[in-house]
């Protein structure tokens, strides 16, 4: 075990809020990689990029490739980089999201970094157009485009935090999420979970998911750092 201990934050719902720029820059990437208008999407709620696309373009008559993923994940990072003043007006980080980064960052000897099911060039995007990025050590994260499965996405974070640090065990390691399936993935792997109710699922359905701590949101700083080190410090 290294005497390290590690954050992996989720960004969508749990950081930031497109507030529905998101989705009008995934409908663009959409009708440019595949021909047709997005009239409907896939269910986006804890999953990864790659499956949100499959099942959206299922639901337009369509089958794709891995190929056809790749393409839409450049034209989707390309519309967060031209759209990103837009994205910055309408969109915010969430209360508290940047004080509490802050605060972790200046725990000694613990590490941030992210497990997201957005590509990392749109999550990089995405947190540096709120100011969020600063404290991210993106090398050792995980993104859409490593895995379809969330589960398989924090062992991939941990696979290169131990390339990066040595042993680590799961117990040094926790997921912040909004999701069951942010719950699920971590549960998965033996990693605790502060799961925050600022996204569609609530609080009571986070604990049933199995979510060791629920904070309404990331606002009170103090209490957040306290329960971040409670759970890393088992």
């Amino acid at each position: 075990m290294t005497d390290r201990r590690f954050v992996l934050w989720d960004i969508d719902h749990t950081l930031i809020d497109t507030r529905g720029v998101g989705r009008a820059l995934s409908a663009a990437a959409f009708e440019q990689v595949t021909g047709q208008p997005m009239r409907e999407q896939a269910k986006i709620d804890g999953i990864t990029e790659p499956v949100i696309f499959r099942e959206t373009a299922r639901l337009h008559g369509l089958k794709t490739g891995r190929a056809d993923f790749e393409r839409f994940a450049r034209a989707l990072a390309d519309g967060h980089l031209a759209h990103s003043s837009q994205l910055r007006e309408r969109g915010h980080a969430l209360p508290g999201a940047a004080a509490a980064l802050d605060a972790l960052a200046g725990v000694p000897s613990l590490v941030q970094t992210v497990v997201t099911g957005n590509v990392r060039a749109v999550a990089e995007i995405k947190l540096q157009v709120f100011g969020l990025d600063r404290h991210i050590t993106w090398a050792v994260g995980a993104y859409g485009e490593d895995n379809d499965e969330r589960p398989a996405l924090v062992r991939t974070a941990l696979a290169r935090l131990r390339e990066k640090f040595g042993p680590v065990d799961p117990a040094e390691a926790l997921v912040i999420g909004d999701t069951a399936a942010d719950v699920t993935a971590a549960r998965d792997n033996s990693v605790a979970v502060l799961a925050v109710a600022t996204g569609r699922t609530t609080a009571d359905d986070l604990r049933a998911a199995g979510a060791d701590l629920v904070v309404p949101d990331l606002t009170r700083t103090a209490s957040v750092v306290e329960k971040v080190w409670a759970l890393l410090k088992g």
